[in-house]
Formats: C-alpha cells, structure tokens, sequence
C-alpha cells in the first residue's frame, strides 16, 4: 500500500507531501521475510552466491519478459539496478570510444560518458559537451533521431520507451536502429526500464528485432515495474552473439567486469524478484501499472485540456508537457511556488527538453480533471483535498478550509 509522509518545506506554514513509489509490497514481503529468517538458521543460511545472479532468477526473467526472443539465462546478469549498470557498461567500454545518445535522454548515460572521459569540454553556448553526438529526438520528430544524419559512433544509447518523453520506438524505427548499428560497427546500449508500461505493438525489448543480438546489450529494471526503487534489483543482458570488430566475445569481458566488481545482488532481494516473476507475482505488479496508466491518462486529458501539447502516458509513466517560449525551469518554479507541485524542468534531460517538463503517474497522487480550467488533486486514502485553479499555462491555489489537506505531486 502506499506510504504518503510529509516534510517541512520554506512554504509559509504549508509542507510538501512526499509519496513514495506504489509497489507489489504485499508480494514481496512474505518472500523477503521468508528468506531472511531462513539465513538466521544454520540450514538456510546462505554466503556470497553467484556474481552474475541466482541461476533460477535469470531463469526466469527469460522466459517471463523474454520469451520468444532467444534470450538465455545465462546471458542474463542480475545486478543491484539499471543504473549501476550503466557504469559498469561504461568501465567495460572505457575512454577511447565515441558514443551517442538521445536528446532529451535520461541524464546517466551523459553524466556516465564524461566521468570515463569520453567527452570533451561542455559548451556553454549549446549546453553540449563536445565528442558526444545528441541524437535529436523531438516531437518534430516523433522522438526517434533522423539516422541519415547521424554520424557513425562505437556506442549507441537508446531508452525506450523514453525517460522523460515517455515516447516507445515502434518496430519499423527500431529495424533501422538495429541496421543502422550493423552497417556501423556500433554498439547498442538499449535501456527498457519502462517496458512494461507500453500499451501498443511497440516492441518490449531490442532482442525482438532479428539481428539485435549481434548488435545490442540490454538493461532493465525492477524498479519501475515491481516497485524496487529502495531495494535494488535489475539486469543486463548481454547476448552470446554480441562480438568485437575482433570477434571475440562481449559477454566474457562484461562477465570479468561484474565478477570483479559485484559481490551479486542481494539473495534477499533476489527472492522478492523471483516471487514477482511467479504467476500471482507477475499478475500483481502488472495491477499496479495499470493503476499508474490510468493515473498517466488523467494528467494528459488535464493538461490537454488547457490547450497544451502534451506526449506520452500512454507507453510510460511519464507525461511530457509543452511550454512554447517557456524556460523549463522557470515554469518548474512557478507551477511550484504557486501549488506546490513539484514537476521535473526538461532542460535537466539535455539541451532538447527546453520549455518541457515532466509529470510521472508513479504515484498515489494525481491530478484529475474537473473542467476545463480546474484540475482537482486526490490523494489515495486521505480525505479532504483542494482544488487547483489553471489559468492558461498559470496555475494558483485557490484558498482551502483549514480542516482540508493540502495535496500535491511529488514526481520521481
């Protein structure tokens, strides 16, 4: 069930609310708590296990969320989240290579390049570091990047469906991706920690896509699906057939790298990945994204109906809004200093998510809408909430009884 806390905040007498992450806690617990009274026990206990993860836990994100792609167990390798990944990928990658990623794109895979110095200087003027290709993905056009001009890179990242834009590559789009890395000699990095949220035909994972796996290495994620924020649990996979321009084998080096590195993810949380995975587990967690799709519907119908562009919400949880003539950050601080909503500015995603911000439906709060001027705040379980009123891109809070709980969106 959710957890709504609350903390101080430098607004008058009025406190932000913090929502945590819904998530299949009643799945997990049982197992959590079953697996650790058996490691008080000297016949359940359990020491250091495999690096690359429980055997019967790569076992089954196979054949659960890859069924039909020809991905193996063993080509699976369970780690303690997507991002740790992301620079466990960055060290086997290393300095001396070139990469490009999307933009607005999901701040890592940047932060990440720079960090192993695969970039160069960040130019003030266009908010870019130099040695790295941002790959253009707007609405102008349909968030996937025009690759006949895009130039050659060893690296390519790729997030879809796409944090912040909440846009998912379609079949076609990611055909030309995989081509176009076969007829380059590059690399895929292909992040779907929002696979599950795609509601359309929109491929789920690269590896349905014949030859991705001579070309792509996969990461995912727990947490946005399974409600795993807090305790870490994803994966990468890394296909047998993935080969340097040498021929040798990808998946050995990324096998040293974790072996060296990584003392495997948690057995506790292991077991609460496994119980997500089993027939009521894998039910439960798929309830609750519908939950937060409908949530995702009512932002974009509120939005939409103050006459802005609005994207996303319907393959992630994410919906993407439009500013025009807007700084992103300047709409973030005043949709915050006059409701209280915190929102995420686009620019933090990259120089291409200027005059947007992000709403997420990941939460137990949304707005709803009520009118074509007025969007009300529901809290799940809270009685008593106000109402915001929406003038044009303005929004203001409108005086409430004192016995009524301010509601407001915290995004994640």
């Amino acid at each position: 069930m959710a957890e709504v806390t609350s903390s101080p905040r430098p607004f008058g007498e009025t406190e932000l609310l913090t929502n945590s992450v819904l998530d299949s806690v009643d799945i997990q617990v049982p197992f959590f708590l079953q697996h650790a009274d058996a490691l008080s026990t000297t016949r359940g206990y359990r020491g250091y296990g495999a690096e690359q993860g429980n055997m019967e836990l790569r076992m089954a994100i196979a054949e659960t969320l890859y069924r039909g792609t020809g991905v193996k167990g063993n080509e699976i390798f369970v780690s303690d989240g997507a991002q740790c990944d992301i620079s466990r990928l960055q060290m086997l990658l290393g300095s001396n290579v070139k990469v490009a990623v999307q933009d607005p794109s999901f701040p890592a895979y940047i932060d990440t390049s720079v960090i192993v110095g695969q970039s160069g200087k960040l130019e003030d003027k266009t908010g870019k570091y130099s040695d790295i290709v941002y790959m253009n993905c707007g609405a102008e056009n349909n968030f996937f990047p025009d690759l006949s001009t895009t130039p050659r890179t060893d690296i390519i990242f790729f997030c879809s469906p796409n944090n912040p834009t909440g846009s998912a590559a379609s079949w076609q789009q990611l055909e030309q991706l995989v081509d176009f890395a076969k007829r380059n000699g590059s690399i895929i990095v292909y992040d779907s920690a929002y696979a599950a949220y795609i509601s359309d035909e929109s491929p789920r994972s690269i590896f349905e896509i014949p030859g991705a796996k001579e070309v792509a290495i996969e990461i995912s994620s727990f947490s946005k699906f399974a409600g795993f924020t807090g305790v870490r649990l994803g994966w990468t996979v890394v296909p047998e057939e993935l080969k340097y321009s040498n021929g040798f084998p990808v998946i050995e080096d990324f096998n040293r790298i974790v072996c060296t590195c990584f003392n495997g993810a948690s057995n506790i949380v292991q077991a609460g990945g496994l119980a997500c995975l089993s027939r009521d587990g894998y039910q439960a967690v798929c309830n609750v994204v519908d939950y937060y799709k409908e949530n995702a519907k009512i932002l974009v119908e509120a939005f939409a109906s103050l006459g802005l562009k609005v994207y996303g919400g319907k393959n992630a949880p994410y919906v993407w809004v439009h500013f025009p003539g807007m700084s992103s950050w300047s709409v973030f601080n005043e949709i915050l200093e006059k409701t209280h909503v915190v929102t995420v500015p686009g620019r933090g995603f990259g120089p291409g998510g200027e005059e947007y911000i992000r709403m997420t439906s990941d939460a137990s709060l949304v707005l709803t809408i009520r009118g074509p001027l007025i969007i009300r705040a529901r809290i799940v379980g809270i009685p008593g909430c106000p109402w915001l009123m929406i003038r044009g891109a303005k929004i203001a809070m409108v005086p409430i009884p004192s016995d009524m709980v301010p509601a407001f969106v915290i995004t994640t």
